[in-house]
């Protein structure tokens, strides 16, 4: 009897973790006169290169007139000429006031996915929903610009994949993050600029010198259901 209660306790708990990772879905009806927009700060967030100024650059995004998706424009510049390629994703929390790029926690992934595997370009619907570089491609040059539709986020307040009152982070490829900046909702014309926000102190460099990765962002990984079931076979064996 004991036996039989663990090993419906633990099935019931994988299923419910199995199941809470899924494919993103493609969103509609986001409102189409409104625009959101992130611009780098002048002051570098990652202090221990050699990087001299930082990066510049911003993303721009909103949605196309049948409100399918959100059209993103992407552009960098001063893009450092080692470290790359570089990474850029949506984060999951706003960057406060100090800057501090550590503190825009992990990539927006409402569904679980988690970040290993890497992201599969073919596939971006099973990509976490913020990782614009794995879902459209890093950035391998200097200048750099881009323009995408992305089916997957939303500009709709509420929503899981909704990124207006967030971030993005601009990462070494390695993922140390070298600098960051929060969304603002400009009018439907577009024409308020939005402030990037303070450097802050910056992360500490690897043993060779070279930037560390930052820890907390590459902490999930997707759930495989056939392997949850093994595994609980294998536990009520064992008991």
């Amino acid at each position: 009897m004991r036996t039989a209660s663990i090993l419906t306790a633990s099935l019931s708990a994988a299923l419910v973790a199995a199941a809470a990772t899924q494919d993103a879905p493609r969103i509609s009806g986001n409102p189409t006169d409104v625009v959101y927009e992130a611009v780098l700060p002048d002051d570098v967030f990652f202090t221990k290169g050699a990087l001299g100024s930082n990066v510049k650059g911003s993303i721009r995004a909103q949605a196309p007139k049948n409100g399918n998706g959100v059209d993103f424009t992407v552009r960098f510049d001063n893009v450092p000429a080692e470290g790359g390629p570089f990474l850029y994703h949506l984060h999951a929390q706003a960057v406060p006031e100090d800057g501090n790029c550590t503190k825009a926690l992990a990539h927006l992934d409402p569904f679980n996915r988690g970040e290993k595997p890497p992201c599969d370009a073919s596939s971006p619907q099973t990509c976490q929903v913020g990782d614009l570089s794995g879902k459209y491609g890093k950035v391998t040059q200097d200048p750099y610009k881009a323009h995408y539709l992305d089916p997957y986020i939303s500009l709709k307040e509420g929503d899981q994949a909704f990124f207006g009152n967030l971030s993005f982070v601009f990462h070494f490829g390695n993922t140390t993050r070298i600098t960051c900046a929060n969304f603002v909702k400009l009018s439907s014309s577009g024409t308020q600029k939005p402030s990037g926000v303070a450097a802050g102190t910056g992360v500490v460099p690897g043993p060779s010198g070279s930037p560390a990765p930052f820890p907390g962002a590459a902490a999930s990984t997707k759930l495989s259901l056939p392997l949850v079931l093994v595994s609980v076979a294998a536990l009520a064996f064992a008991l």
